[in-house]
């Protein structure tokens, strides 16, 4: 993973709300669809769509089309790659 990556990445995660977005799609059998997120975050639709495409662009999450719906599940691959970045800085 490269460091423009991993920044991308600290930078999303570093937002209380897609924070909650990523914990309410692990809570989900790893889906939630576009509409059950405005049920849960108090926020206006840009808003919720702004905090939807940092999480896409930093590859955190992965869009997919259910009918005329979208839904969305954690890219776990990014994830596992991020956590070894991570536990590389680890000193024993």
């Amino acid at each position: 993973m490269d460091l423009k990556q991993v920044k991308k990445i600290s930078k999303a995660l570093a937002d209380s709300s897609r924070l909650q977005i990523l914990q309410k799609i692990r809570g989900k059998s790893n889906y939630l669809k576009c509409n059950e997120i405005c049920g849960f975050l108090n926020l206006s639709q840009p808003s919720i769509s702004h905090h939807i495409k940092q999480l896409m662009e930093a590859d955190l999450i992965i869009y997919e089309k259910e009918g005329r719906e979208a839904k969305y599940k954690i890219n776990q691959d990014v994830f596992d790659n991020y956590i070894a970045f991570l536990n590389e800085l680890k000193i024993d």
